[in-house]
């Protein structure tokens, strides 16, 4: 089996401090190696929210070591899937990108008890999301096994 992945994705949000932080967590914990995950804010913040960081850990996946990070063309370009959450306009477009926009409330300065819908939601986007991976990989596979008879 080959060891390269079978898409990229890149979560965007304002400051890569809460929802991008979370979906990576859940993405990388969910699909391992087999997708390659990257997150960025478009105005990223100091630190990953605590109250994220606290909901992740409920559910075994530590994103305390996370750091916010800015959003640059080249980690678009470098990407399948392209999820933004709320950062507007701030995402460059390249064509032949998937983008998907995800309404998701925002954590920040919300507690936990307000987070955990946040994050059960984004584990139910994720699931959905590498399904979709799935579907395209094998179809994929089975179009290129049919040019190969």
């Amino acid at each position: 089996m080959s060891s390269r992945p079978l898409a990229s994705v890149l979560f965007v949000c304002v400051h890569n401090a809460g929802r991008s932080q979370m979906a990576a967590g859940f993405l990388h914990h969910l699909a391992g190696d087999r997708i390659e995950v990257r997150s960025a804010g478009s105005l990223p913040g100091d630190q990953v929210n605590p109250a994220a960081v606290d909901a992740m850990n409920e559910v075994g996946i530590d994103i305390s070591r996370a750091v916010p990070k800015i959003l640059t063309a080249e980690a678009v370009q470098a990407s399948d899937y392209v999820i933004t959450m709320g950062c507007g306009d701030a995402c460059p477009y390249f064509p032949g990108k998937t983008y998907l926009d995800w309404q998701l409330a925002d954590p920040a300065g919300q507690g936990l008890d307000a987070v955990r819908p946040i994050r059960d939601e984004i584990r139910a986007l994720i699931e959905g999301l590498i399904a979709e991976i799935d579907v395209k990989n094998h179809k994929k596979q089975s179009n290129q096994k049919k040019l190969e008879s």
